[in-house]
């Protein structure tokens, strides 16, 4: 078999694995956080943080919530990485930005983090703060799932499929994912332009 057609088989046995019960309920948190007038606020490193980049705007045009990515300001990340260091810069950016139980955490990540292998140290901090301030938790993660699934109010694991694979994998679904997100009709407010234009 080809790579691409082990890649394409991969990937169709993982999509045929996601619970669609546990979606439908992580579409309802993102209701509730926008109808009590919460933030979402997502988190990701890597190939993940440019996937919450893309949320963000999907999330914020799409579906009306206020949402924000403190990757987004690599003015502040990088003042804070090398201020006070890479653990505590996520949970420094949702102090600042008074993080409260009326907001959600959205966590992109392969691992989830993990204190223990120090993977991903900054996405625990953060979760840590927003158990404290009882802010609703939600994630898209992959293996285990890490602290991630450990804490949150609902989180999808993309199943690992082929150990080889798994960081592509997940953040190729990460995307798959949040888009079933703001194309629901519970969730979706505003046209997206091909669908608007097709209509005319």
């Amino acid at each position: 078999m080809s790579y691409a057609k082990l890649h394409i088989a991969e990937a169709i046995s993982i999509l045929g694995q996601l619970d669609p019960n546990l979606l439908e309920r992580m579409v309802d948190h993102l209701v509730a956080i926008r109808e009590r007038g919460g933030r979402l606020f997502i988190l990701g490193v890597g190939g993940s943080a440019a996937n919450a980049s893309h949320a963000v705007n999907d999330f914020r045009k799409i579906c009306g919530f206020e949402a924000y990515a403190p990757t987004d300001n690599v003015a502040e990340l990088t003042a804070r990485t090398n201020d006070e260091g890479w653990t505590t810069v996520f949970a420094a950016w949702l102090q600042g930005s008074r993080l409260r139980a009326e907001d959600g955490v959205l966590v992109f990540s392969v691992g989830g983090g993990n204190l223990e292998k120090n993977v991903s140290p900054n996405l625990v901090d953060a979760l840590k703060l927003a158990r404290e301030r009882g802010a609703t938790i939600l994630g898209i993660v992959g293996k285990d799932g890490g602290y991630t699934a450990q804490v949150a109010d609902a989180c999808c694991i993309i199943p690992t499929v082929n150990p080889e694979t798994i960081t592509p994998h997940q953040e190729a679904f990460q995307a798959v994912v949040w888009h079933l997100f703001v194309s629901h009709p519970k969730l979706k407010l505003n046209a997206t332009k091909w669908e608007s234009v097709g209509k005319r």
